[in-house]
């Protein structure tokens, strides 16, 4: 840490400013409540406009002095970095979410209140843990993680033979609230950090303009363009770190894990108070929704890169009519000044003309001959019972089935859905399925992660299976 270093960090660090200013308490104390407190991601403007304004009026009560109107002072905590205003699809209000740099003071401000005690211990456990798993898997030794392998072999083994014995380790009531805290801290700064994560995507793409604007790209790299910043977006450590994340929860067995863990913990006496303001009971949800909101802003990211890449393309077909319409200017102002050399101008090919007596002579159209005459009704032997056989999959139908899941579970798989309510109408109906997930906000379809739905055919009386993409339900 140089000293140049720490001086430009004072003076142009977001998270710094936000501890510098003299609204200070104002801002990190609202932050905190609105979005920490209450657990949420984002909030419409209307409703923080709203909620602001009360907790001004409050201070101003209390002696403080806060002049301004709330949208003045949202609109300026935004212009100095510490919320960002979005969009979400088909919606024209926009949000509030916190900043990657307000994210960060909060989370330091909030970690010097003084604790009940430090989980020491299980710090020291997981970096124990995390050395032990890096040397281990790091090593080419076969013999050496063999030896590693059998030593954890015998300890299994032998915590095995004890419980069989009838001794059975308990955490006592410390070490319970000491795992949890940690177990706590951890969950907190994992979901911080995804806003670090789009911020980290925004500054990719940004970088990635302006190699753009710098370079002339011809039309034939447009294509390959495109996919070659797909390509490097994704293939940055962290994109491969998030996408590796991604796949390990979009796991239907882990997400039961999770859950099956989460309420085993919450159910614990020893935890007490502390469920209140605990994060873990929606720490699925939580994460699935900051994990989707990082996957539609890497979506959004390429969409602009391939409309940016378009805008060039048309800026070359513009550049080419400018420059044929100053060819034809500098023709019409020398048409009248005819050369004096014989030969005045010369081509290094042949030139192909096209000229006007060789193109075919005009063929008009044949003339359609319409008769006006009776057709008389016919008759035939095909059975018309199949136009009153149809199937009619009324989507509601399928809607009320997913939310009466819905009531007792936090998020539902296709599959899950189907085994409850098997498909019966054909492939129709898990069309009509996809079709209701497309159009909802709060539904996942992973592409990468396939899923078997069984279809029973009425008819013939049997059962077959199709594979689909994932697709999840939340509520």
């Amino acid at each position: 840490m140089e000293y140049e270093y720490i001086k430009n960090l004072k003076d142009n660090n977001t998270a710094i400013r936000l501890l510098k200013l003299e609204n200070t308490p104002l801002i990190v104390s609202f932050l905190f409540q609105i979005f920490k407190k209450e657990n949420r991601n984002s909030i419409t403007t209307v409703e923080l406009e709203s909620r602001l304004s009360d907790y001004i009026y409050l201070l101003n009560q209390e002696g403080q002095n806060y002049p301004l109107s709330a949208g003045v002072y949202l609109q300026k905590w935004s212009d100095e970095g510490f919320l960002r205003t979005w969009y979400e699809t088909n919606n024209d209000e926009p949000l509030f979410e916190l900043t990657p740099a307000t994210e960060k003071t909060l989370g330091w401000i909030n970690d010097l209140n003084k604790k009940e005690f430090v989980s020491a211990e299980s710090r020291l456990k997981n970096i124990f843990s995390g050395l032990k798993e890096l040397a281990f898997k790091t090593s080419g030794d076969t013999s050496k993680r063999l030896e590693e392998l059998e030593s954890e072999k015998e300890r299994i083994e032998f915590e095995i033979k004890m419980l069989k014995a009838g001794k059975l380790e308990i955490f006592d009531d410390t070490k319970v609230r000491e795992r949890f805290m940690n177990v706590e801290d951890t969950a907190r700064k994992l979901l911080s950090d995804f806003k670090q994560i789009e911020q980290n995507f925004r500054e990719l793409d940004s970088e990635i303009r302006k190699k753009q604007i710098s370079s002339n790209i011809s039309r034939g790299q447009l294509l390959d363009e495109i996919f070659r910043i797909q390509d490097l977006i994704w293939d940055t450590d962290q994109g491969r770190s998030f996408k590796s994340f991604w796949e390990f929860l979009m796991s239907q067995k882990k997400q039961d894990e999770l859950n099956d863990l989460t309420d085993s913990v919450l159910a614990l006496p020893q935890i007490g108070m502390m469920r209140e303001d605990s994060i873990i009971g929606r720490l699925k949800v939580n994460l699935i929704e900051a994990g989707d909101r990082v996957n539609k802003t890497n979506s959004v990211i390429i969409e602009q890169l391939r409309r940016y890449l378009d805008d060039q393309h048309l800026f070359e077909n513009k550049r080419m009519m400018s420059i044929i319409k100053s060819i034809e200017a500098t023709a019409m102002n020398v048409a009248d000044k005819h050369p004096t050399k014989k030969i005045f101008t010369e081509i290094d090919d042949k030139l192909k003309i096209d000229f006007i007596m060789e193109k075919p002579l005009f063929n008009p159209p044949r003339t359609i001959d319409l008769r006006d005459t009776v057709v008389n009704d016919g008759e035939t032997s095909v059975s018309t019972n199949a136009l009153y056989q149809q199937m009619y999959i009324d989507p509601e139908e399928l809607r009320q089935r997913i939310q009466e899941i819905l009531k007792n579970r936090l998020q539902v798989t296709l599959k899950q859905v189907t085994e409850r309510y098997p498909v019966n109408k054909g492939l129709a109906e898990v069309i009509t399925y996809f079709s209701i997930a497309a159009k909802n906000d709060k539904a996942i379809i992973n592409e990468d992660l396939k899923e078997t739905i069984v279809i029973f055919n009425k008819d013939t009386g049997k059962y077959m299976e199709v594979e689909l993409p994932q697709t999840i339900f939340c509520r």
